[in-house]
């Protein structure tokens, strides 16, 4: 499964040098997979708010290949990779002037008001409606 989402760099997205400072990447990364959630009918924000469900990033990586600058056109790919037990991970690919400038991953707890970790609800692996199986697995490239 996947979704991507466009943007277009920032001013203050940007170091002295005019290049996207590595951290917006991270930020980007965030907004694709909240993108995700909703393009799959589920609201991130009514998952805290209605079930008290959150869902910390754990671990990030982020490889940085070609430079993006100001007003460049940029499309975030975000792509389900695992979800089983009480994780779930995503792979990213960012592009902009006609080429792969990043690409990363992230991987996610979900855990209850007090931080434990918990299962997936079910609510939520019914709207994906697959199993850790059907997932690809995550690429040597990365």
């Amino acid at each position: 499964m996947e979704h991507s989402i466009e943007l277009r760099v920032r001013y203050k997205e940007t170091d002295q040098m005019g290049v996207v400072y590595y951290s917006n990447y991270l930020v980007w990364f965030e907004i694709a997979r909240t993108e995700f959630f909703r393009a799959n009918g589920i609201v991130y924000k009514n998952i805290e708010d209605d079930q008290n469900i959150y869902l910390p990033v754990v671990e990030s990586y982020c490889r940085y290949k070609a430079p993006l600058r100001y007003d460049d056109l940029v499309t975030v790919v975000v792509r389900l990779t695992n979800l089983s037990g009480t994780r779930m991970a995503f792979d990213y690919e960012v592009f902009g002037n006609g080429k792969l400038c990043a690409m990363g991953w992230t991987k996610h707890a979900f855990v209850n008001e007090k931080g434990k970790p918990i299962q997936i609800p079910s609510a939520i692996l019914s709207v994906f409606k697959i199993q850790t199986n059907d997932l690809p697995t995550r690429s040597s490239t990365l």
